[in-house]
């Protein structure tokens, strides 16, 4: 390598994988990163042949990643939001509208700007709903009881 020291090439590249790594989803790219920058380091400080330099390389990287995997699984990040991803879930204790009226416990409501199917007790189309839970794609649901419902029901005598 005339002209550049290998250390200059293993921390831009170290630093090149870190940047990406702000880029690409997932934590991987960080730890090639870790090891390129070690190597920087090491190659700095006492100039190791490039072929020592690039097993090195390997080497530490599947250390730091396999040690991260470990750390990692032993203590896993807690999200503020879990159910960020999950659409379905999210709707759990939302209020839909029956579009299709549910007969031998399927049919279809309308959720936001959307429709799923759904399943629970004979409803008839345009009658409210809580989602109670899902079941994949499908929604369980149950009839809101309204306030205004109850006071047209008869009082049992007392």
């Amino acid at each position: 390598m005339e002209g550049f020291e290998s250390y200059w090439i293993w921390l831009i590249l170290g630093l090149a994988l870190a940047a990406l790594e702000m880029v690409v989803p997932g934590v991987y790219l960080i730890w090639l990163a870790l090891a390129a920058i070690v190597i920087a380091l090491l190659a700095f400080v006492s100039g190791p042949p490039v072929a020592l330099q690039v097993i090195a390389f390997v080497s530490l990287a599947l250390i730091f990643a396999f040690s991260a995997r470990r750390v990692l699984r032993d203590r896993p990040i807690v999200s503020s939001d879990p159910l960020l991803n999950n659409r379905v879930g999210r709707l759990v204790g939302e209020t839909a509208i029956v579009t299709q009226a549910l007969e031998g416990s399927s049919g279809r409501v309308k959720v936001g700007d959307s429709e799923w199917i759904a399943r629970g007790p004979d409803i008839p189309v345009g009658q409210r709903v809580r989602i109670t839970g899902s079941d994949g794609a499908q929604l369980h649901v149950e009839p809101v009881v309204l306030v205004d419902d109850k006071r047209d029901q008869p009082r049992d005598a007392e």
